[in-house]
């Protein structure tokens, strides 16, 4: 992912300096069309199974059972069919009502899957073990309000920074999320989740704090060009994040109870997904209190002092993650 990345920010910086806009949205179009037709060729059937035919032949003969339980053997249904001339009602209508029942038992049998699997989902997120955790990840990310929208305005804007030399600095991002992955399996992965969870927090604090010291100015009395302290301020965010997000993915699989791992896996993303969401939305809302626009930046600094306090609010709240818990996959 991190060498995709790379490659993606070099195209992107060089796209936004050499190809105009309605080229930039085609090529940013095609590459995603083309991942979507790959995954037409991606082969995938529910555990226990070899391949999609071995499930429908499963269907097949699940729906067979149903149509005739209770209702004695395929064999006597026969024999039954092969004596019709002592029944009132023709062969025709017999195999009318039984291709009915069968199609209604094959229609029925999505919906009855699907209802599984959400009361099977709802019990097994109930659980305190489950739902605890994913509550302190959702507070974590709703609790931050996300201003990094008004931070590129100001970069670009008022600092005149490129767009273009933005695009390019995510490599640096990328190979400092390489860099934190391999720090963690390296030093990190031995340690209690909720030690983890501290430093990553206290982590992104300290870089809100650069933040705050590029808006103020500070850094210019020593020398420091405002690119240097963009460049080196992103991409040690990128690695730090990487310190929660691992913890996230790694819980997350420990979490999910045999049966419904995909489904369960999948909310907990969603979740954290709709807690960013909503981080980004209680961001809009301190940038419009503030002031804030793209013309607009006297109160930039004191959005993100409120920013690096709220990043330290969740520690408050790290006994909703196991106490045993560490960082190993297993």
């Amino acid at each position: 992912m991190a060498v995709g990345g790379i490659f993606g920010s070099l195209l992107g910086g060089y796209a936004l300096s050499n190809l105009p806009i309605h080229a930039i949205y085609i090529v940013f179009s095609v590459l995603p069309f083309f991942q979507l037709v790959s995954c037409m060729f991606v082969e995938d059937s529910p555990k226990g199974f070899h391949n999609a035919s071995d499930e429908h032949k499963y269907v097949d003969n699940q729906s067979s059972v149903t149509v005739f339980s209770g209702k004695g053997s395929s064999e006597g249904t026969r024999r039954r069919k092969g004596t019709s001339k002592s029944n009132n009602r023709s062969p025709q209508a017999k195999r009318t009502e039984s291709n009915e029942k069968h199609n209604g038992s094959i229609n029925s049998l999505p919906c009855l899957s699907l209802r599984s699997a959400f009361f099977s989902l709802c019990t097994a997120f109930k659980q305190p073990n489950i739902l605890r955790p994913m509550a302190w990840f959702f507070f974590s990310n709703v609790t931050i309000p996300n201003i990094s929208t008004v931070m590129f305005y100001y970069q670009t804007e008022d600092l005149n920074l490129e767009a273009s030399f933005l695009g390019t600095a995510r490599v640096i991002g990328w190979f400092s999320l390489m860099l934190g992955t391999y720090t963690y399996n390296r030093y990190f992965k031995q340690k209690k989740l909720r030690n983890i969870l501290v430093f990553a927090h206290v982590g992104l604090a300290v870089i809100t704090l650069l933040d705050i010291v590029l808006v103020s100015r500070l850094h210019v009395q020593y020398g420091i060009a405002d690119k240097y302290m963009v460049l080196w301020g992103s991409a040690l965010a990128d690695a730090i994040n990487q310190f929660k997000m691992m913890p996230f993915l790694i819980l997350s699989g420990q979490l999910c109870p045999p049966g419904i791992e995909g489904t369960l896996f999948a909310l907990f993303m969603s979740i954290n997904n709709l807690g960013s969401t909503l981080g980004s939305f209680l961001g809009a809302a301190m940038a419009s209190a503030l002031n804030l626009s793209t013309a607009q930046f006297d109160n930039l600094a004191l959005g993100l002092g409120v920013q690096m306090i709220c990043t330290l609010l969740p520690i408050g709240f790290l006994s909703l993650i196991p106490k045993e818990v560490t960082g190993l996959t297993s």
